[in-house]
Order: structure tokens, then sequence, then C-alpha cells
């Protein structure tokens, strides 16, 4: 059953079992492939580390670009939830501090983090995220430790520059990516 439209989550729990662990090994596998290649992944590569066919990838995901989003809908589930985590704790600025060493380190590690979130579907998701963002910095702002006049979007542009610089220049050493999270928190506390 395909899904109402083609980015949304299909549900797999009627299929036959090697349905499902197929469909299971191409997720895992596309995880893996764009992790360490980026959107430059080809089908062919799931495939091969899925060890299915590309009919089988493609029986699950119909597109690369159905692919692409079903990576970032799981990316985008990953950052709600570390985001609403850390909106939840009670010392906002370690939380952000925390938040942001997080990010950085899964932005070190997996290649696709960044460059696939343009692709999620989820416009809610985002929404959602920027909402515990915001909600983080004012309680960090309220609690005397962050700039009063810092945004969601001063963090998103400075996080989203490092990012772009690291990943054009392939480094991946995590304590590297830390350094630069450190920065921005220097740069934006109060």
């Amino acid at each position: 059953m395909p899904p109402a439209h083609p980015h949304e989550q299909q549900d797999w729990s009627d299929r036959r079992a090697d349905a499902r662990r197929n469909h299971e090994q191409v997720t895992a596998a596309a995880l893996a492939v764009f992790a360490e290649r980026g959107l430059e992944a080809t089908v062919p590569e799931v495939a091969a580390r899925a060890g299915v066919g590309k009919a089988t990838v493609y029986r699950s995901y119909p597109t690369k670009t159905d692919l692409i989003a079903a990576v970032a809908n799981h990316h985008l589930t990953w950052m709600n939830a570390r985001i609403e985590r850390a909106a939840a704790t009670d010392d906002a600025f370690a939380a952000l501090r925390d938040l942001l060493r997080d990010l950085s380190d899964k932005l070190a590690a997996d290649r696709s983090f960044a460059e696939t979130l343009p692709h999620t579907q989820r416009p809610s998701d985002r929404d959602q995220a920027s909402h515990h963002f915001a909600r983080m910095i004012a309680a960090a702002q309220r609690q005397g430790a962050l700039r009063p006049d810092v945004t969601v979007l001063d963090i998103h542009v400075l996080v989203g520059g490092y990012a772009r610089v690291l990943l054009d220049l392939d480094i991946r050493d995590p304590a590297q990516w830390r350094r630069y999270s450190e920065l921005v928190l220097d740069a934006l506390r109060a």
C-alpha cells in the first residue's frame, strides 16, 4: 500500500515478515550509507549494504528523494526528542550546552544529518523543535546565563555556519565540532 504522500512514513505492520525485515534492512542501510557519504550516496550502495536488490529498495522507497526524506525524518525525530528533553531540564544553559555538544557529535559522525533535514516533509515537527528551543533560550535568559537578545535564529545561523564549513572541509573529529559549539556558547553567554 503506497503512502498517501510519497514522503509520509509507511505502516509496514501488516506486511509479511520478510517484507518487514527487508524494509528494516533497507532503512538501516540507508541511514548508514547516507551518514558516510551524505547526499552523494546512491540507491545501489544502499541496496548492497542492505544485502538486497535495487528493486527491494524501490519497493520501500520509489525514488531516491523518498529515501532521503525517510533519512531526514529519522534525523528530525531524533532532533525533536533531544531538544524536547533539553527544554525540560531545569538548568537551561547547561541543557543548551549539552544539546549543542550532542548536535555537534551527531553532525561530526553523520554527514547526512545536516544535508537531509531540508528534505523533511514535516513542518509541524520543525515548528515544535523551534518552540522547544525558544523555551530553553527564554529560560536561560531568565536565569541570567544567556544574552537577552539571543534568538533561535541566532543559534541556527551560528551552528549552521560552523557546520557547513566543517562539512565542506570533511572534518569528522567530534572534538573540533565541540570546540565550535563552545565558541558559540561563549559568544552568547550573558
